[in-house]
């Protein structure tokens, strides 16, 4: 049996089924109205791009058709699109449901630059600000609005939104919806009701995570009638993956982050605590560092969130209370000090890096006490065991995505169905991974397991079978049971790695409610007793540390430049921060990283070469291109 195959084989189906009968969705992509030629137009004049990104086509004909849709696309793929350029096209207003404050002030400031009309709608407004909100909807002068969930359901702003005249509701993050999603918000239970008396024309859906369970529930929560499902797969080809277990955390954090210090990222941390610790050490370590989490108050969060997006090379260490109100495109790099509560809150998170479509880097430490530990707040909340069923499982093929035998891109797509050939872009891609026969091996840690009656942890199995008497083995007399010291040729560090391969492979489990015993599943007895092979990957037998090729290797952005063309590059982000710093806003609101690569690689001369630059729209040129222009001609 090879590892992780039967866990993700597991996982998936029952994730999907859910238990619960929900809307059968296929996707149904609607042919492009004639007017989605004027889209395109509008897409290169305000844009400034030649064409759309792949689904894009299908989202907007089908809203200009007066289409309900739900589209499930991957992180940067350009959802905002989506839903800002029909807002050009439709009459009366578009709605945008977005659950962070941050998130909608960043996108208002980029339209506003795009010379688009959209304000938001929040607590941070002062009267006046409100005023001239409300005195723009009167006179129809808005094209987009960006309302909070809790904001919208308020009788008052419902009945001065419906004479206004809405053409479109665009409900973005939408798997908060969902009981089946992984950031169940019970507040967007009330947009379907909202949407009811509203009556926009075209009801939109978005999001990047939500498997074929949280689709049907989102349907059934937010439309009328089935909608058009418009999915574009969950690929990031841009995200280099890459995986270790915990064998000595700071050191491996270090190496990673060391040549990557130029750039900005997010480090995932487990607790609060933790977050002000790697906050610190980074700091010694040069780097522009802060802590992130539920705990500081709401002034010094924004503070965090601001610095992060308008200055480069700056990192957060957060909880996962940071991450989903941001939208900043150039995130280089993230790393997680723990596993993540599950696969979709994995595939969420390293989601933020590389949102600019550029290459980027992920890392995530993990090891057995992480799953012991979220085992334990599965089984300890308040959810239903139906819930707790799929938790379960998501836990597990997270667990077989750390230890897979193969390309993790094509482990991660199996599980949400997709088939890939092997990436190239992976630790285990790049390294190339040896299995092993390793069935006399696993025989050996089962028979512990068995011997000392299912009662003990990891490090007391591991010291019987390398024959250490330890205080707790005397105590028990397993130094007198057949398989002490069966194991004495290996390790500690690489018992550890043949215990971490056989829970991913699902031939162990542990039982968190007797402190983390193990305990032989039944796919392990088959193992056991010779009817089924067992094999393992050689790194975690030799129990090499993860992490070596994660320090010489950052994520190649500017790489393709000549040496001139890397300097333009970084005069161009110079004069870029200058700008951002002065109006205030985050550095890609002024040009994305994309636009200013392709700056320094054609190293345009005048407006009309300025203006074939993609991300270089009508508006933009008018307001930045002399100034961009200027440093271009300065560098020759």
């Amino acid at each position: 049996m090879i590892p992780g195959r039967g866990r993700l084989a597991e996982a998936a189906p029952g994730l999907y089924r859910g238990g619960v009968a929900l809307p059968s969705l296929q996707p149904r992509p609607d042919p492009p109205p004639a007017d989605l030629a004027r889209a395109r137009e509008v897409l290169a004049e305000t844009w400034g791009y030649g064409d759309f990104r792949d689904g894009q086509a299908e989202v907007v004909g089908a809203i200009l058709a007066g289409h309900d849709v739900l589209a499930v696309m991957p992180t940067g793929s350009g959802k905002s699109l989506c839903f800002q350029l029909p807002a050009l096209l439709l009459p009366g207003l578009t709605l945008v449901v977005s659950p962070l404050l941050a998130l909608m002030r960043d996108q208002v400031a980029a339209l506003e630059r795009l010379g688009v009309p959209a304000a938001c709608i929040n607590s941070e407004l002062t009267m006046d600000e409100r005023r001239r909100v409300d005195e723009a909807l009167d006179r129809g002068a808005l094209k987009l609005l960006y309302l909070s969930p809790e904001r919208l359901s308020q009788p008052a702003t419902q009945q001065r939104l419906a004479r206004c005249g809405v053409s479109l509701l665009a409900i973005d993050e939408a798997h908060c919806v969902s009981q089946w999603g992984h950031d169940f918000r019970p507040e967007y239970r009330l947009l379907g009701g909202i949407a009811e008396r509203l009556a926009p024309r075209s009801r939109a859906a978005f999001t990047a995570t939500a498997d074929p369970t949280t689709q049907g529930d989102i349907a059934n929560q937010l439309f009328a009638t089935p909608p058009r499902l418009v999915v574009r797969g969950f690929d990031r080809p841009n995200l280099r993956l890459a995986m270790a277990p915990k064998q000595g955390r700071k050191r491996q954090l270090l190496e990673f982050l060391e040549p990557r210090k130029a750039w900005s990222g997010i480090l995932y941390c487990a607790s609060r605590k933790k977050t002000e610790e790697y906050a610190e050490l980074l700091r010694g370590e040069g780097f522009r560092a802060e802590a992130y989490h539920a705990g500081l108050e709401s002034e010094r969060r924004r503070a965090v969130e601001e610095r992060f997006q308008r200055e480069d090379g700056r990192v957060v260490v957060a909880t996962v209370a940071f991450g989903m109100g941001i939208d900043k495109p150039d995130v280089r790099y993230v790393a997680h000090t723990d596993l993540p509560k599950s696969i979709e809150s994995y595939y969420q998170e390293i989601g933020r890096a590389g949102r600019d479509g550029l290459p980027a880097d992920t890392l995530t430490l993990w090891g057995l006490e992480d799953v012991a530990l979220r085992r334990r707040q599965i089984d300890e909340s308040d959810a239903p065991d139906e819930i707790k069923r799929v938790e379960h499982r998501r836990l597990a093929a997270l667990v077989a995505l750390c230890e897979a035998p193969r390309c993790r891109r094509q482990t991660l797509l199996a599980y949400f169905g997709e088939k890939s050939e092997p990436c190239g872009n992976c630790d285990l891609c790049e390294g190339g991974v040896e299995l092993v026969e390793a069935t006399e091996l696993a025989q050996k840690a089962l028979s512990a397991v068995l011997r000392t009656e299912q009662r003990f942890g990891l490090e007391h199995l591991i010291n019987v079978l390398r024959g250490e008497k330890s205080e707790q083995v005397l105590r028990f007399g397993h130094d007198r049971i057949k398989t002490f010291g069966v194991g004495a040729e290996l390790a500690a560090k690489a018992w550890r790695g043949v215990f971490r391969q056989l829970y991913a492979a699902g031939l162990a489990e542990m039982d968190i409610a007797r402190f983390g015993a193990w305990q032989v599943t039944d796919a392990g007895w088959r193992v056991l007793r010779g009817e089924v092979p067992f094999q393992m990957r050689r790194e975690a037998l030799e129990g090499r540390r993860g992490g070596e090729r994660e320090r010489r290797r950052a994520a190649p952005v500017a790489d393709a430049l000549d040496p001139a063309g890397q300097d333009r590059f970084e005069r161009l982000r110079a004069l870029r921060r200058t700008i951002a710093e002065a109006e205030k806003v985050p550095a890609y609101v002024v040009f994305h990283d994309r636009t200013l690569l392709e700056m320094a690689r054609v190293n345009p001369q005048d407006q009309l070469a300025l203006s074939t630059v993609p991300g270089v729209g009508a508006a933009k040129l008018r307001r930045y291109g002399e100034r961009f222009l200027a440093v271009l001609r300065a560098g020759g």
